[in-house]
């Protein structure tokens, strides 16, 4: 199965399907002319589109580059952008799409509201904390571990940065949105689990053995299950977090506290902080 044909069968559909339902008011609001419109909440995923871009490129470029994994040269269309197929950029695109605009669908239809706000402090710290625990065991397993845990490492090294900030931000919002949270994450993780060990049967791309620990669901490398659990987790997460009112108040407090140190003259005794 071809790279594009893998997406245009699984992926693309149900995204395309999502694009039409979630924003649905948007359609009835220009179809009838009017143009005041709540963007915020698609403007959120867009933004996590550009971050998934700008973020996973090199990443992933490094990968391939080093044969972490590879790609059948018969299965794509051969354009590529450093060492990465033109399929895969279009799989970050779409992916992010497909979490960000379920993610939507649930506020929207089974909820019914926005995010809850979270006022645990405390539980901020501790989450911070164990993320920052986590990336420093897998950075240190990464250096100085087995070849066969290269690619799992890998990833939580790479995925667990942007989650360290999400849970520094907001782990009170998430907490305050598990509900939300595991039907946002869950439900496209088996979806994609699904897609690529589909992929991985066909040849459409293969994972190094000697680089994985060779645990696996059927076909489906341990490494990918975890690949596409955070990847979906940073999306569910930041969704979450832009659109609770909770944040952009923490945000605003956070700006206003920035620039009222930047506006301080040096040496003048600061309260409150």
């Amino acid at each position: 199965m071809t790279y594009f044909g893998v997406l245009a069968g699984f992926v693309i559909p149900p995204t395309l399907i999502l694009m039409l339902l979630v924003p649905r008011d948007i359609w009835h609001r220009l179809f009838k002319g009017q143009v005041r419109v709540y963007w915020a909440p698609y403007l959120a995923v867009l933004l996590h589109v550009l971050l998934a871009l700008v973020y996973t490129t090199p990443w992933d470029n490094y990968l391939v580059a080093t044969n972490v994994w590879w790609y059948d040269p018969d299965l794509v269309t051969g354009i590529t952008i450093g060492w990465v197929p033109i399929e895969e950029y279009a799989f970050f695109v779409v992916q992010t799409l497909l979490t960000g605009l379920w993610t939507l669908a649930l506020i929207r239809f089974a909820l019914n509201s926005r995010p809850s706000g979270g006022l645990r402090r405390g539980f901020r710290r501790q989450a911070t904390v164990v993320v920052m625990a986590l990336w420093l065991i897998s950075t240190a397993f990464l250096l100085l571990g087995p070849e066969s845990g290269r690619y799992l490492m890998l990833i939580l090294t790479w995925a667990l940065i942007p989650v360290l900030i999400q849970v520094a931000f907001g782990a009170d919002i998430l907490l305050a949105n598990w509900r939300l949270l595991a039907a946002a994450i869950i439900v496209p993780t088996i979806y994609l689990w699904m897609v690529d060990a589909l992929a991985i049967q066909s040849g459409t791309w293969t994972i190094d053995p000697a680089q994985t620990t060779g645990i696996k669901l059927g076909p489906l490398p341990l490494e990918e299950m975890v690949f596409f659990l955070m990847t979906n987790l940073l999306i569910g997460f930041g969704v979450t977090l832009m659109l609770s009112e909770e944040t952009k108040e923490r945000a605003h407090a956070f700006a206003t506290r920035l620039k009222e140190r930047l506006g301080s003259p040096q040496g003048t005794p600061m309260t409150g902080y």
